[in-house]
């Protein structure tokens, strides 16, 4: 089967997506893109087999399960260790994974001490995370784990890990309390996004946004505005 090549409003370094799990995610967060079709939103999910005879080439960097969180708690670890293996015979890509349910990445991803860590190449990898804001909404967020659990998991990975984080949909937040969320894991790359999904959240203003860029900026972080904030930022 042939990748998926990025489109859309993802990251500009992604060069192809890769799907080998589908349907609803548990996390069921009101905002998730994947609700405009009944894929995310009705079917449970489902290992498509079929994909791991994907060819996943060289030289790539892949987003791996782009439309369902595939470190949620109902997705059998069967099914992850599957796909890392697929990863490991096509070792010259780069792979990003993202969650927000980080805690889980612990039971793949092992320390230089631990057993088994030659069978995972940390250069291999980008972990990443979401975090919104630096409140807990559980009408928005729903089934997902509160950000302040996600940046505290994020802080314990194996240093040998490249970190990510996304700030996407941006809501309202407290500038210092997120900003030490986002430092207690040091990532290397942070992306501040918009809600694309017209779910009238409670977003902060154009000088906020500015703020935390700034702020983040000038502490040595890499920080990207997606082109989807441009609602805000020239309102």
């Amino acid at each position: 089967m042939p990748l998926n090549k990025q489109t859309g409003n993802m990251f500009d370094f992604i060069t192809h997506t890769w799907n080998p799990i589908k349907g609803a995610c548990q996390h069921d967060c009101i905002y998730c893109y994947m609700k405009r079709w009944g894929e995310g939103r009705l079917k449970a999910p489902r290992f498509v087999k079929s994909e791991l005879k994907t060819d996943l080439k060289e030289n790539n960097i892949i987003f791996i399960s782009s439309s369902i969180d595939i470190f949620a708690p109902d997705i059998p670890a069967d099914w992850i260790i599957q796909i890392l293996c697929k990863t490991e015979i096509h070792d010259k890509n780069k792979y990003l994974l993202q969650t927000k349910n980080p805690v889980r990445y612990f039971d793949f991803f092992p320390n230089k001490s631990t057993i088994g860590y030659a069978d995972i190449n940390a250069d291999n990898f980008i972990l990443s995370t979401t975090i919104e804001t630096d409140r807990f909404m559980p009408e928005i967020m729903r089934n997902s784990p509160p950000p302040v659990e996600r940046a505290q998991a994020m802080a314990k990975l194996p240093k040998e890990y490249k970190r990510m984080v996304t700030i996407e949909p941006i809501i309202t937040f407290n500038l210092p309390r997120l900003v030490s969320f986002i430092t207690m894991f040091n990532p290397e790359q942070i992306n501040i996004g918009a809600d694309t999904m017209n779910k009238k959240l409670p977003e902060p203003s154009k000088m906020e946004i500015l703020k935390l860029a700034e702020t983040l900026g000038a502490m040595s972080k890499k920080v990207y505005l997606k082109s989807n904030l441009k609602r805000i930022l020239e309102a």
